[in-house]
């Protein structure tokens, strides 16, 4: 272990304190430690170091054996249900430290004893530790038991609040009462049959009927400190369709610019649309909906997009472990997200992100857990009302560049694939949905690109609806080069 504990050149410690780590001088005061133990245990884990200051420097403790008694004792008769940590003494240098190594609990929520349950909760806000309101420690005690708050009934609501069309347009298939019990979107409750929280957010017209976070918040802010709102708007309804009208008002206020490349010209933002549209799916899918007024927030300020989700993050996960997998707040609703094409496959979608703004030539998105709610933020380009559209063509120029270098193919070189999309189209423009279905692949996103993207790349296919590339009335009909394309593939064959 002492090998974790590596020291700079100036003798600190090399690891910084964050949400699974802190440093204590010593326990002359052990309220803070104690509360630190409660927030990793309620957490994601973590270690308490003691005998660093917070600067990394290693001091030591006086008496290692003492001390270590003493931390027992008080982690004993102070924090409740009771919590077992390993306690080890480790020499750095010269110098010996205590390092109690705190596992996330599975009898969270772990509280201060003298304050009780109501009061005595801490939870790990990036690198501080901060008291958990009402609606987390209830988050915190669902969790524990496995029980997500949109599998939860919700008695004041109907069958008649969801709206089956429109569930069933966005699944592409049919879907009865049986099958909301089956997604759990609904659950027999007594006699009848009620939605749960999830059918009311993949369903229900007006979900803030009954959850008063379900919608989405936009505005395009302006100034250095962004409190200079220029426009914007809130998005209400189904949270599968609210994804389609967060872009729209993005898109609204991004520059385009014309790119020419050896094909055809084409439209380009100046923002990554497919990262910030993955952000704006994530938030939605992940957001806490048990918190009260508590909404998902968009804001296109100057110089960054920043998307605000209520919750933090979920127990045992970190900032970090998020790049490498997921784990959901709310999995019915996910499904609906995924059937609908709008959500790919579970996990990928943070580090997809980052690969997508490190290829456009963007800084690192920042992520980070800002009092109750997960902030994602991705650096755009100056969007200042005197950078005009120069600079979003300049930035979106460099990021095609090597897209428009590419040499345009030859007419009679569709894959077999190519050929069906195209024929499925010659005479009427189709959606997403059903050019999956000619291609007998579920729709999914992932498809989409695989098949479709490069048809549209290649100015063989094009968007009825060039500037909403998001909308959900989007249609893709064929090309004059595409018809040319065809006819050489069928004179061909």
């Amino acid at each position: 272990m002492s090998g974790e504990f590596e020291l700079d050149e100036h003798g600190r410690v090399r690891a910084r304190e964050g949400k699974t780590l802190e440093f204590k001088r010593d326990l002359s005061s052990p309220t803070k430690p104690l509360r630190t133990i409660v927030a990793f245990a309620n957490s994601a884990g973590g270690r308490l170091v003691i005998g660093v200051d917070d600067d990394g420097t290693v001091v030591g403790v006086a008496d290692p054996l003492t001390e270590e008694e003493r931390i027992t004792s008080l982690i004993a008769d102070r924090i409740s249900p009771q919590l077992v940590p390993a306690i080890d003494l480790v020499t750095v240098g010269e110098a010996t430290i205590l390092v109690v190594d705190v596992p996330l609990s599975t009898r969270r929520p772990h509280f201060m004893t003298d304050h009780g349950p109501e009061h005595g909760v801490y939870v790990r806000l990036g690198s501080t530790t901060r008291q958990a309101d009402p609606a987390l420690v209830a988050e915190l005690e669902r969790n524990a038991r496995g029980v997500a708050f949109e599998d939860l009934p919700e008695t004041r609501a109907s069958l008649d609040d969801l709206d089956l069309k429109a569930l069933s347009e966005l699944r592409g298939r049919s879907t009865d009462v049986d099958d909301l019990v089956a997604l759990g979107l609904a659950v027999k409750q007594g006699g009848e049959i009620v939605p749960t929280y999830a059918g009311l957010l993949a369903a229900c017209p007006d979900p803030t009927r009954f959850l008063p976070s379900a919608w989405v918040q936009c505005g395009r802010l302006r100034g250095a400190s962004g409190t200079d709102i220029f426009d914007q708007t809130e998005v209400h309804g189904p949270m599968p369709l609210a994804v389609d009208r967060v872009m729209e008002f993005l898109l609204k206020h991004a520059y385009k610019s014309a790119v020419f490349g050896e094909v055809r010209r084409r439209d380009a933002y100046s923002i990554p649309v497919e990262a910030i549209r993955e952000v704006v799916v994530n938030a939605l899918v992940h957001a806490s909906y048990a918190e009260r007024g508590t909404p998902i927030r968009v804001g296109f300020y100057d110089d960054r997009i920043q998307v605000d989700s209520p919750g933090l993050l979920l127990p045992g996960m970190t900032v970090e472990s998020m790049r490498r997998a997921s784990r959901l707040r709310n999995p019915s609703l996910a499904r609906i997200f995924r059937e609908a094409g709008i959500m790919e496959q579970w996990g990928t979608g943070v580090q997809r992100v980052y690969d997508q703004i490190a290829a456009a030539g963007l800084p690192e998105p920042d992520v980070e857990e800002v009092m109750d709610r997960l902030r994602f933020t991705i650096y755009v380009p100056p969007h200042t009302p005197d950078a005009g559209l120069g600079a979003g063509a300049k930035h979106q120029d460099q990021a095609l560049r090597h897209q428009d270098e590419a040499p345009s193919r030859p007419a009679a070189s569709l894959s077999a694939t190519e050929v069906v999309v195209l024929r499925h189209v010659r005479v009427d423009p189709a959606s997403r949905a059903d050019l999956m279905a000619a291609l007998g692949i579920t729709n999914q996103t992932r498809a989409f690109r695989r098949h479709i993207e490069p048809l549209l790349d290649s100015g063989l296919l094009e968007r009825t609806l060039p500037d909403k590339p998001t909308s959900r009335d989007q249609r893709y009909r064929i090309t004059e080069l595409g018809l040319v394309a065809l006819a050489g593939q069928e004179d061909a064959e």
